[in-house]
């Protein structure tokens, strides 16, 4: 397998962010300790010079990102049923479970998405996100059930990626929130970034957060205290929905980060559900759209909370 070679230019609302950080933010597909391994291999150059993690990118800058073929997988397939909703030589969407994790990370090597993927799909996973997350083009949190597509090959992880840089890709998610809405739909519009003390957290961060949109429509205002709603991704930042939704005072039920730190549902988790993916076909070139059902214990809380 040839080495990949990814083009980035720095632009003015770049200015003064961490390269690593950069480089994360504009190749989803890419962790960031992945990318500081390539500064530190020699593998990223810009204006044709080797930099530091810790270079600060200018307006104007050319990055050229080298990323090589992955190494022999160390991580151990293992036979765990998956829910999958489609599957072909290019692609496979799975129905996530809440609780499973989609890439093995420390404290998570075992009972992953990733580990249920290489039992199955056997050498038929895309190589390019390295050998932690062999056809992982994107994820979801792991108390957040749902759609995730997962790709077979390079072509495919490319187009699905080139996607989701573009902002093309339909995501629709069901989420349960705190206190009714007064209006049937409406748009949070907020940049998001990491939280400038909580490291562990995400943001509306103004200064250094990448642009974020959501739009939400109300299925139904749930016993004057709740509301179940859809919000319609037009990107995808990390906890986005999380962040935009606690930011316009509508927490999700479950979410002790964003939210209130007591849980009295026991949901282990944000109340958050992928349920609609669309994108364009890697071979076929035609639009494709995979819905997920929502999982029970989300139906039975839509009915304790009437």
């Amino acid at each position: 397998m040839n080495h990949q070679l990814i083009e980035l230019t720095a632009e003015e609302e770049d200015m003064g962010i961490r390269i690593d950080k950069y480089i994360s933010e504009n190749l989803e597909e890419l962790t960031r300790t992945y990318i500081q391994k390539l500064i530190q291999d020699g593998l990223v150059l810009v204006n044709n010079h080797n930099v530091k993690a810790n270079y600060k990118v200018s307006a104007g800058d050319k990055l050229n990102i080298t990323v090589p073929p992955p190494a022999d997988l160390l991580v151990e397939a293992e036979d765990i049923p998956l829910d999958i909703l489609y599957e072909d030589k290019d692609i496979i969407l799975i129905n996530k479970g809440k609780g499973m994790v989609v890439h093995p990370s420390a404290g998570h090597y075992t009972g992953t998405l990733v580990n249920g993927l290489l039992y199955h799909c056997k050498e038929e996973l895309s190589g390019i996100n390295g050998i932690l997350r062999p056809g992982i083009v994107h994820r979801i949190d792991m108390n957040t059930t749902g759609v995730i597509v997962v790709c077979k090959n390079d072509k495919a992880h490319q187009s699905i990626a080139e996607q989701l840089k573009v902002h093309s890709i339909t995501r629709k998610y069901n989420a349960l929130v705190y206190q009714p809405f007064k209006v049937e739909s409406g748009t949070v519009d907020a940049p998001v970034g990491r939280h400038p003390v909580d490291r562990k957290k995400m943001s509306i961060n103004i200064k250094n957060g990448k642009n974020a949109v959501t739009h939400y429509t109300v299925f139904e205002n749930l016993n004057n205290k709740y509301a179940h709603i859809e919000c319609s991704l037009e990107t995808g930042r990390t906890h986005q929905i999380r962040v935009h939704m606690a930011s316009i005072h509508h927490p999700l039920l479950g979410d002790t980060i964003y939210g209130s730190e007591k849980d009295p549902f026991h949901l282990e988790g944000q109340a958050l559900h992928a349920r609609v993916l669309g994108f364009i076909h890697p071979t076929s070139k035609k639009y494709v759209e995979f819905e997920a059902p929502l999982p029970e214990y989300f139906k039975q809380l839509i009915v304790k909370l009437r």
